[in-house]
């Protein structure tokens, strides 16, 4: 049976730890955007709707948000938000400003490229050092360009494609829409984010980011950096506009970002072993036997979508909120079996009995916070000052869940 008791307390306090250490892009350092935010570094909420040029400041945050989550999935989340905010300031300095004018970016796409390249240099001098202690690698390995493969993402040294599989395609959505709405002789000022909020909740809409037969950036953008950018879309920035007060678009109406952080927090804290056995995992190739680091097993917590539990039957009431959740809150229809990857949906809503108010945002930023400070995905993790330490089942009982598996 499942311990619920063991599952709501590790998703309370992954939320608490969350909602303290909150994981924001610092838009505001940009420095095309810094009259967008106080001095203090928040936005200036009364004034999104103002034009800047043709467009609102929302819909140009819109347009930097959707890059940058495309960005982060890369291997160093610093090191690619630093590029992203210097190559932006330095080509809108040249007047090349491509979130107001996304086709700026090709046609001075000499100046784009080598924009990227000498930020990622002068990035590389700070940043590789430290990336390298906190991977245990090598510095010369220190690398932001990354690509598509049937690996998943992996290193590459051609900046052609890098910057037009990355930049370009992110880019090119506002720019597509903007040019549909002419062809029928309209225009907006915030095409982007009148399209993100034509969907009925921001699953649906995280979803289409990558596979809208028009609109979708198909492998430009992993699952992880669509539900990353319902994240900080709908509760970090909250840039939500017309869905305010609407169900679809709360604070757990989209999925958690899994990324190899989250994998690992709740692979060795035993939270993914109360939902699926390990023989289940096995068979779905979410744990890989001898494919990690040093031989070890790979945790590879993306492979999780799409995966349902048996362990809790459609007679218990967490049933019948899951299909609440489902229904009322990710609008994805009438389910029939429980999806893993919605169990933390449901567990936050069933905070909500108990007067707390944690979005998804609040527990995946958690689980970052744990991931890269704590969890380490080497063999000495530093689990005596870890805060989930006293709920942890890799710490407590079974330490091969932390010695024998990587991410």
């Amino acid at each position: 049976m499942v311990e619920w008791d063991f599952l709501l307390e590790i998703t309370e306090d992954l939320s608490k730890i969350g909602r303290k250490h909150r994981d924001a892009p610092r838009f505001n350092e940009v420095e095309p955007f810094k009259y967008y935010f106080t001095g203090e570094g928040k936005i200036k909420y009364e004034e999104l709707d103002e034009y800047d040029g043709k467009f609102t400041r929302r819909e140009i945050l819109s347009r930097y948000l959707l890059v940058s989550v495309v960005l982060d999935q890369g291997p160093d989340m610093i090191g690619v938000r630093e590029l992203l905010k210097r190559v932006t300031t330095a080509l809108y300095r040249q007047e090349i400003r491509i979130f107001h004018r996304p086709v700026d970016f090709f046609k001075e796409i000499g100046i784009s490229i080598d924009e990227i390249l000498s930020k990622h240099d002068s990035i590389k001098r700070l940043r590789a050092e430290d990336w390298a202690r906190e991977n245990k690698s090598s510095p010369s390995k220190y690398n932001l360009f990354f690509a598509q493969s049937m690996r998943g993402m992996i290193s590459t040294k051609q900046v052609l494609d890098y910057a037009i599989h990355r930049w370009g395609v992110p880019l090119c959505v506002p720019l597509l829409i903007e040019k549909d709405l002419m062809s029928c002789g309209k225009i907006s000022s915030q095409p982007l984010v009148d399209y993100i909020e034509s969907h009925f909740s921001a699953e649906k809409m995280a979803r289409q980011l990558k596979n809208h037969e028009r609109y979708g950036l198909g492998s430009a953008i992993g699952d992880k950096a669509c539900h990353l950018f319902a994240k900080m879309y709908v509760s970090v920035l909250k840039l939500v506009k017309y869905r305010r007060n609407d169900n679809g678009w709360t604070g757990f109406s989209y999925e958690v970002p899994f990324d190899s952080n989250a994998g690992r927090v709740l692979f060795r804290t035993g939270f993914l072993l109360e939902i699926a056995s390990l023989e289940d995992y096995e068979k779905w190739e979410v744990i890989q036997k001898k494919r990690g680091k040093g031989g070890l097993n790979y945790i590879r917590v993306t492979n999780i979508r799409g995966k349902k539990t048996t362990k809790i039957p459609s007679t218990s009431r967490f049933f019948s909120d899951y299909v609440r959740v489902v229904k009322n809150y990710l609008k994805m229809g009438q389910p029939r079996t429980i999806k893993i990857q919605r169990i933390p949906n449901l567990l936050i809503y069933e905070l909500t009995k108990y007067g707390h108010d944690y979005s998804v945002a609040d527990f995946d930023d958690g689980l970052m916070y744990v991931g890269t400070n704590y969890c380490f995905n080497h063999s000495d993790p530093k689990c005596k000052d870890c805060p989930l330490n006293k709920l942890c089942k890799g710490y407590n009982e079974k330490e091969n869940l932390i010695t024998d598996y990587r991410t």
